[in-house]
């Protein structure tokens, strides 16, 4: 809960308005059943209509006071929750932003999305009930109890016995519950996961025919999370009848106790009266605890999961020696004895990697599936950290750069093309701000996609669905590279982004990529790509096997051989299909 509390700070003057006018609240309902009781006693027994006017108006002004105070008191609520959900989902998203690849592992994107919605209403819900109602309800019990002993100290004497034992009962239902609804959440974060699964795969799940599969993989998945929610809810519930049925047997106890105080003279029907009156209050508020609990049991469930995603620690960070002033200029990268495994893992995906790549050069890297080139793509633009050995770019090494400086003079397009909802323009334009329309065309033809954009009805402003659903996979991976382009990187980062093209577009998009004056890096399994680039690295199982020309590698490395055989046939075939390239 301390985490709450931190975000409450700026708005403590709005909450102490908000609790000052609870409490103005509070008091008139404390005081009505007392005015009601001389009203009885000084006005309908005695007979006097005076006595009735006068306590009825006054009863009627503090009735219209309470009104007031309840509607400014929840204008003043409903400011302090909103902006305190405005201000916890801008510093949630912001943490998230400078969240490394190990945090992003740590938290799944469907349980980010529970924290940002579902959890931060919970503690929303949780703050205004605490503003309206969590304080008054105990301040009601207390100051109803005391009121009751003013009236009449033995007939109030019932609640020193019934007040603390529902307390305490209320305490264990409080603690059962918050563990109950931390597992709602959870179980939420596993239904929000699946359906975000099944929704981004619609496709694919129809062309395999997986309906019913995903159909009971959802069904087991919200099972889980209605059970959990029943079980939680049924303690709330079950403790609310408890309750009820305690304070109405003791409200029966007034009533059959203070009858005999009358008949005995030891009390007055307005005192009865007025202590049932308060009775009822306590009652009430009692009741309201059943709500109050479950409001409070969520609100301290989401809050304690809020917390874990402010308080994660973030593994990379830049350092304090970092040179403001260097920025990537040439566009040399070298790597000296590289080795890295992933956080919580102790395998090394990379073993003593070392290569140096010049400035303008063009190199392609090339290995079997889970060799380690997306990893080593990775560590260029720092999105992870070496585990040993260093990368420098341009005779720095990265981790004592600013990252703003790195990451801007570098165009990475992943292996798998990300679009965003909006249009080509603006998915264009999302490497550059400031980029002209211009900028926008030239960055389009050179990733040969200007022609296919031009003949769209909207052309530029053509509405792309989300991540690209509209789109082809070679529209999409022409795009993402055109984004890429618009930065004028000194640093171009491939990750087999033309698998989806054909050889003549290919040559097209490598042949525009060497007008710029970048590096350019380029993982593939196409041959014919690698043969474009100056030299090629041969990754196998995380290690750097050779470094060469297609010539050299094809005379040194028996494993580049049968890489080469596998797409072209036999020497003859191969050596045939170099010729023609």
């Amino acid at each position: 809960m301390r985490f709450v509390f931190v975000y409450l700070k700026p708005y403590y003057f709005y909450m102490a308005i908000a609790w000052s006018l609870m409490l103005v609240e509070l008091a008139v309902e404390l005081l009505l059943p007392f005015f009601l009781g001389k009203l009885i006693d000084s006005g309908i027994m005695a007979g006097n209509l005076d006595h009735i006017v006068f306590w009825g108006l006054i009863m009627v002004g503090m009735a219209l006071l309470a009104f007031a105070a309840g509607v400014t008191n929840s204008f003043f609520s409903a400011h302090v929750t909103f902006r305190f959900g405005y201000d916890v989902r801008k510093k949630l998203f912001d943490k998230v932003q400078a969240f490394s690849f190990k945090n992003l592992n740590e938290y799944p994107t469907s349980s980010l999305i529970t924290r940002f919605t579902n959890d931060v209403r919970q503690i929303q819900n949780g703050i205004f009930m605490g503003l309206r109602i969590m304080a008054r309800a105990p301040l009601l019990i207390a100051g109803g109890v005391i009121m009751a002993f003013i009236e009449n100290w033995r007939i109030a004497l019932i609640f020193v016995i019934i007040v603390p034992l529902l307390i305490t009962f209320l305490f264990w239902v409080l603690k059962k519950a918050s563990g109950l609804f931390e597992r709602v959440q959870d179980r939420l974060d596993n239904v929000n996961r699946v359906m975000q699964e099944n929704l981004s795969g619609i496709r694919l799940i129809k062309a395999f025919l997986r309906s019913s599969f995903e159909k009971n993989r959802f069904k087991q998945a919200n099972k889980e999370l209605m059970q959990y929610t029943k079980t939680s809810l049924r303690l709330i519930e079950t403790s609310m009848p408890v309750l009820l049925f305690v304070m109405n047997m003791s409200l029966l106890f007034i009533l059959w106790f203070g009858n005999l105080e009358v008949e005995n003279n030891q009390a007055t029907v307005g005192e009865v009266v007025a202590i049932v009156n308060y009775a009822l209050r306590v009652s009430m508020a009692i009741g309201m605890f059943g709500f109050i609990t479950m409001a409070f049991a969520r609100m301290k469930a989401s809050a304690a999961r809020m917390e874990q995603v402010m308080d994660a620690e973030i593994d990379l960070l830049e350092s304090d020696k970092a040179d403001e002033t260097h920025t990537v200029t040439e566009g040399k990268i070298a790597f000296s004895q590289v080795s890295f495994h992933y956080p919580d893992t102790r395998e090394n995906v990379l073993t003593n990697i070392t290569f140096t790549v010049r400035p303008k050069e063009t190199i392609a890297i090339i290995g079997a599936t889970g060799s380690g080139k997306t990893t080593l793509f990775q560590l260029i633009p720092r999105l992870y950290d070496v585990t040993s050995g260093s990368i420098l770019i341009d005779g720095c090494d990265v981790r004592e750069m600013k990252l703003d400086n790195l990451r801007k003079k570098i165009g990475y397009v992943p292996q798998a093309p990300l679009l965003f909802t909006g249009s080509i323009h603006e998915n264009i334009a999302w490497g550059k701000n400031d980029a002209t329309k211009e900028e926008i065309i030239k960055a389009a033809k050179d990733a040969q996609i200007h022609e296919t954009i031009d003949s769209l009805p909207e052309g530029y402003d053509t509405l792309i669905g989300q991540k690209g659903v509209n789109l082809s996979g070679g529209q999409k991976q022409r795009i993402s590279i055109a984004r890429a382009l618009i930065r004028k990187p000194k640093i171009l980062l491939l990750d087999d982004s033309t698998s989806a093209l054909d050889l003549k577009t290919e040559g097209k998009l490598l042949k525009a990529i060497q007008t710029y004056d970048c590096t350019t890096l380029i993982i593939t399994q196409k041959i014919t790509t690698a043969m474009t680039a100056d030299r090629i690295l041969l990754l196998d199982d995380g290690k750097l096997l050779m470094s060469g020309t297609h010539e050299e590698l094809l005379k040194h490395s028996s494993l580049y051989r049968k890489i080469v055989e596998s797409q072209f046939g036999k020497e003859e075939g191969y050596e045939r299909q170099r010729h023609i390239h």
